[in-house]
């Protein structure tokens, strides 16, 4: 099937995070956009979500005007309290050149600002409420999306680029036979939101051990975010009562909260089995952005982050090109190594957390040097906030530094411990 002339510049599948964030980047550097969403609620949102925004992504919400629509709805501006075994860590002011924060705002307030943005946005024509429903090729790559509304009508959309911007399952990238690279995760996650927590002088605070990771997160409206992730084992026994077993789990944490003193607002919500997943970026004429490109253990709090970043990269990537009218693939090819080199190493770390394992000796290092120096801190949450890859947080003489570090201070206790004793004669 050939099908003649464009209908868009660029046809984008999905108007959550990535997909508005894609489609209001394109069309304020002058391009045309279909954003095609299936529920035709403007209202709609993403219920299982950590509802945490980090820092990485500020200058993309910058970008987009958003920083200061998000404040305007309650949105917390994040700082996060760490604790491990080796004592509290507690976030500072961010290193020069770094954001300084993100943002906790429940995605009910979330996506439908960011869908409101793009239904105002001159140049992009949303299409609420159409599923995609067929893909073509020509000349080897992507040509062509069909999609559906709820009466039953077809329309075939025609772009210089297509992109995926549907969520984990990308029923575009399974149309384009992109297949899913997943590994285990061992754990499972459950969260909900209370009102009447301590609130922590307004910061986040997260508990991360070997068996599993718990945080509180506060939010808009006096909410607080409560969720843990633990091995799959004790899932039997979560189940039986998911409420109760949630405020037990993170009643017995250092400091932790009580959440049986506080009202719970909706339900409590999870996942049992969510392994992490990636695609390929990009293939001819189709890129994914994204959960559709990657979508690892929630726990993190690192896809509303990696979706407004993927956004970006691929409209930095591709817009000259395609204002240009020249070939976009080139383009596309450079979008896919910028997503890989920049995520690739998180990625790759956090599945190896996943599946259940103790820490290693270079993080174990790495966590008591942060508890005891700022400055090995701050190096700690810029990674966390993926600011910095793993390959910087770990590079060899970070490592020495931090070793250095845990070393001096064993060292002085221990000829504390030795010291002269003198006694009286």
């Amino acid at each position: 099937m050939v099908i003649q002339g464009f209908t868009h510049d660029v046809v984008v599948v999905g108007a959550s995070v990535a997909g508005c964030a894609a489609a209001i980047l394109f069309a304020r550097s002058g391009l045309t956009v279909a954003l095609v969403e299936r529920d035709p609620d403007p209202a709609a949102y993403k219920r299982l979500c950590t509802h945490y925004i980090q820092s990485s992504a500020l200058p993309v919400l910058e970008r987009l005007g958003l920083d200061r629509a998000i404040e305007a709805c309650g949105g917390v501006r994040n700082r996060l309290d760490l604790h491990t075994r080796w004592g509290w860590i507690r976030e500072g002011e961010a290193a020069p050149g770094h954001p300084g924060h993100g943002y906790n705002l429940r995605r009910s307030r979330l996506d439908p600002l960011l869908r409101a943005r793009a239904a105002t946005t001159p140049g992009i024509e949303l299409l609420a409420g159409h599923t995609a429903t067929g893909l073509g090729r020509e000349g080897g790559r992507v040509a062509w999306l069909s999609v559906r509304d709820r009466q039953g009508s077809e329309r075939t959309l025609r772009g210089r680029l297509h992109v995926g911007a549907d969520g984990r399952a990308s029923p575009v990238a399974r149309l384009a036979g992109i297949e899913a690279r997943q590994t285990e995760n061992a754990r499972f996650f459950y969260y909900a939101a209370y009102r009447g927590l301590d609130p922590n002088g307004g910061r986040s605070r997260m508990w991360m051990g070997e068996a599993g990771i718990s945080y509180t997160f506060p939010n808009e409206d006096g909410l607080t975010i409560a969720a843990t992730t633990l091995p799959k084992a004790l899932l039997p026994d979560f189940k039986a009562d998911p409420e109760a077993a949630l405020a037990r789990t993170l009643a017995a944490l250092p400091d932790g909260p009580n959440l049986t003193a506080a009202e719970r607002v909706g339900p409590v919500m999870g996942f049992v089995d969510m392994p992490n997943q990636g695609r390929a970026a990009a293939v001819p004429g189709l890129a994914l952005v994204g959960d559709a490109a990657l979508s690892v253990d929630p726990v993190w709090g690192t896809g509303c982050a990696f979706a407004l970043r993927s956004a970006e990269w691929l409209v930095a990537a591709t817009a000259d090109a395609l204002l240009a009218r020249g070939p976009v693939d080139r383009a596309l090819r450079s979008y896919a190594r910028r997503h890989r080199r920049t995520l690739a190493g998180h990625a790759w770390h956090i599945a190896s957390y996943a599946r259940g394992r103790r820490w290693w000796l270079p993080e174990r290092i790495m966590f008591e040097a942060a508890a005891l120096d700022p400055h090995h801190a701050g190096r700690l949450f810029a990674y966390a906030s993926r600011n910095i890859g793993l390959t910087e947080f770990m590079a060899p003489t970070a490592l020495a530094r931090a070793a250095a570090t845990v070393l001096r201070t064993r060292l002085a206790g221990r000829r504390r411990r030795l010291g002269p004793r003198i006694e009286a004669v």
